[in-house]
C-alpha cells in the first residue's frame, strides 16, 4: 500500500492516537500523510451572517492544531496539512480522501473506554456508513507507541458467506507494503448453530481453515507468512479474548452485506469483535464485483 493516508485530526488525545497510528503506517509503508482538521461549513443563514473576525480566529486556531499534529509526524514521513469546511466531520474526511485517492483513512476512538480498547462515537459510525475507502480505527492510547514501530502482522476475519474479493485484495496490498505476515482467522465455527455437534463443528472449522487458506495463497505474494486460525467459543467476544494478538498488529474485517456497493457498514459481528480487540481494525468497503468465495466477510456468518 503506497500512496496517502487520510488522518482525521482533532486537537484532543483521540485525534494524537489518530496522528501516532497513522505514522505508524506511514512508515511501515512508505505511504504520505493528509492531515485534516474539519470546520463547520462557513455557509450561515441570512438571519446570522458571518462574522469574518470570527471565521478568521477559527482558521487561525485550526491552522495552530494542525501545526502542532504536524509536530507529531516523525522527520522521515511526508506528510501535509488541510483545513476542510464541510457539514460534519465524516463528510470532510471523506471528501478530502476521494480527492487525493487516498489508500485509507485513519480515525480515533470516542471518548471513554479501556486504554488499548474501541469507543465508536457519532463521528466513526458516520463515516463507517459512508466511506468508499478504508477505515483504520485507532485503540485509545495509541500515541504511547513508538510511530518506527513495525507492523508484524496482518490479521484477517473471514466468515462463511460470500463476500468480496476486496478483503484479501486489502490484505494482499498491505502485507506487501509493510512486508508483515498474514495471519487467516476462520470464524466458521462460531457462526454454527449452538445445536450443532461438536464433531462437526471442528470437521467444519478444519474444512474452513483449509479452504479460505488456499484462496488466500493464490491472492496473496508466496513470499508472505501465511497461517490460518480456527476461532474457538460459543460468542465472538469469548472467541477474540482467547485469541493471541502481536502488539502492533492490525485486524481487517468486511463491510456488512447490508452496504452499499463500494461503502462501509460496520456488521454486527464486526462490532463485537470491536469492542474486545486491543489492537487497529480496518473496515474494508464491499466491492462490487464477482467474489472470492471464503474470502467473506465476518459478519457475514450468519450472526
Amino acid at each position: 500500500m503506497s500512496g496517502r493516508i487520510v488522518v482525521g485530526y482533532t486537537a484532543t488525545k483521540a485525534g494524537a492516537d489518530a496522528v501516532a497510528l497513522g505514522s505508524r503506517l506511514a512508515v511501515a509503508s512508505g505511504a504520505s500523510l493528509d492531515l485534516v482538521l474539519v470546520l463547520p461549513n462557513e455557509e450561515r443563514s441570512v438571519i446570522t451572517p458571518p462574522d469574518p473576525g470570527y471565521e478568521r480566529y477559527l482558521r487561525g486556531q485550526a491552522e495552530q492544531w494542525l501545526a502542532g499534529a504536524a509536530d507529531m509526524v516523525p522527520a522521515s514521513v511526508e506528510h501535509r496539512e488541510h483545513v476542510r469546511y464541510a457539514e460534519s466531520f465524516a463528510e470532510g474526511l471523506t471528501a478530502v480522501a476521494d480527492e487525493i485517492g487516498a489508500a485509507l483513512i485513519v480515525v480515533g476512538t470516542a471518548q471513554g473506554g479501556a486504554r488499548g480498547r474501541h469507543t465508536i462515537g457519532s463521528t466513526s459510525t458516520e463515516l463507517l456508513h459512508s466511506s468508499d475507502v478504508p477505515v483504520v480505527l485507532a485503540p485509545k492510547g495509541s500515541r504511547k507507541t513508538d510511530a518506527s514501530a513495525a507492523v508484524p502482522r496482518i490479521t484477517v476475519a473471514v466468515g462463511t458467506r460470500p463476500g468480496a474479493e476486496a478483503l484479501l485484495q486489502t490484505a494482499a496490498s498491505l502485507a506487501t507494503s509493510t512486508g508483515a505476515a498474514v495471519r487467516l482467522l476462520s470464524l466458521v465455527t462460531v457462526d454454527l448453530p449452538p445445536t450443532v455437534d461438536t464433531g462437526v463443528i471442528r470437521l467444519a472449522g478444519a474444512a474452513h481453515a483449509d479452504d479460505v487458506l488456499a484462496r488466500a495463497k493464490a491472492e496473496l505474494s508466496a513470499d508472505v507468512p501465511t497461517e490460518v486460525v480456527v476461532a474457538r467459543g460459543d460468542s465472538i467476544e469469548t472467541a477474540v479474548r482467547g485469541i493471541e494478538w502481536l502488539p502492533g498488529e492490525l485486524v481487517l474485517v468486511g463491510s456488512s452485506r447490508l452496504a452499499q456497493p463500494r461503502r462501509l457498514f460496520l456488521g454486527s459481528t464486526a462490532a463485537k469483535m470491536l469492542r474486545e480487540l486491543p489492537v487497529p481494525m480496518i473496515v474494508v468497503p464491499r466491492a462490487l464485483g464477482p467474489s472470492v468465495p471464503g474470502a467473506t466477510h465476518p459478519e457475514e456468518g450468519g450472526r
